[in-house]
């Protein structure tokens, strides 16, 4: 009897380990009884956050979406309210999109993201974007002319889908690095309620240190694209003579210091096809409007940034193994503002279609 004691008691110590480990389920909730914002939008006035949720529905045969808001002290308090007040549990893990107002990001983001990274509610590869005017005219395009679960908002910047090289995607994650970075700033897409359109671009919000200090135009974006490897293929490019869409690009890069400047040669390499022209240009002429065109618009860019001392095309980032760190630390306002940087643009007229008339 004693012998069978000794076998049995490991044997109970193994079930009540058991189950004690498998009692963890208990706050899982089924997906039936959850509901999964797609798309948050956060303004702040007067000391007080106000928070939206755009929430697909889905019944027999339809996808519908409903906006829910809140307002309170603290992000988390607000949501936390807006969940009491639902039939539902509020579930922020599959969030794809964060709208700021413009009046936040202003301010600043740097405790919001923080609080962001901190808490893990919410993904770090959510999408980020500013709203070009209030925020509630903004949830009510959503809502009024969503037809896919609500996900519009996404597929605008989503590559596979509506986004165009005119349009910034930074997310979550990448404005946290910012905050911790010397020689790095983003740039966050700002968008509005369109006229005929869900979402309409109005360019993109230049962010230093979690601050939004400038705005550049979609053009411009698509320079900022470009210098962070996002790439403009499919873009359109309208000049006096011609309109060319480029098929690819390329940049390449070489820094140096001389007598303790900066300096950085910048290569922009197209690849481009000739769609219309006016006036019979040669290939030589719209070759040299192209490249002019491009050359002319990041040179106005980047003295406005020089200008804010807002690193968003990351330039400082070739410069890391010739600094100290400590060089480093003062990049943005010792180092940036006086670079020199030499950008040109080499393009090459792959195909000129049936323009038989254009010359060399």
């Amino acid at each position: 009897m004693i012998r069978n004691l000794m076998y049995r008691i490991p044997l109970l110590l193994i079930t009540v380990s058991a189950a004690v480990t498998l009692s963890g389920c208990w706050n899982i909730k089924d997906i039936n009884h959850r509901s999964l914002p797609v798309i948050m939008g956060l303004q702040h006035k007067n000391g007080v956050f106000q928070v939206w949720l755009l929430l697909p529905e889905a019944s027999e045969g339809r996808s519908n979406v409903r906006v829910v808001s809140d307002a309170g002290k603290t992000i988390e308090g607000t949501i936390d309210r807006i969940g009491k007040n639902m039939e539902t549990r509020v579930d922020l893990l599959h969030l794809k999109v964060i709208v700021f107002g413009q009046a936040l990001a202003e301010k600043g983001l740097g405790d919001t993201v923080s609080g962001f990274m901190r808490a893990r509610d919410i993904p770090a590869k959510t999408l980020a974007a500013i709203c070009d005017g209030e925020l509630e005219p903004l949830f009510d395009r959503l809502k009024s002319s969503t037809s896919n679960n609500g996900i519009e908002a996404y597929n605008y910047f989503e590559k596979n889908a509506g986004w165009t090289p005119q349009v910034a995607q930074t997310r979550i994650w990448q404005i946290y690095r910012s905050l911790h970075s010397y020689t790095r700033d983003v740039a966050i897409p700002i968008i509005k309620p369109g006229r005929t359109t869900t979402l309409e671009s109005t360019g993109s919000a230049v962010i230093k240190n979690g601050r939004m200090v400038a705005r550049i135009t979609p053009d411009e974006t698509l320079l900022y694209n470009l210098f962070n490897g996002q790439g403009a293929q499919g873009r359109i490019e309208v000049m006096d003579h011609a309109a060319v869409q480029i098929l690819t690009d390329r940049m390449t890069h070489q820094s140096a210091l001389k007598e303790g400047k900066a300096v950085l040669n910048s290569r922009l390499h197209l690849k481009v096809t000739v769609l219309e022209t006016i006036s019979s240009p040669t290939s030589d002429r719209i070759r040299q409007e192209l490249n002019e065109l491009l050359t002319t618009r990041f040179q106005r860019m980047f003295r406005e940034l020089q200008r804010e001392e807002a690193d968003i095309l990351g330039v400082g980032q070739f410069f890391r193994a010739r600094m100290s760190r400590e060089d480093l630390r003062d990049w943005r306002s010792d180092h940036y503002p006086h670079l020199l940087i030499n950008f040109r643009v080499d393009s090459i007229i792959e195909n000129v279609g049936l323009l038989n008339t254009m010359g060399p």
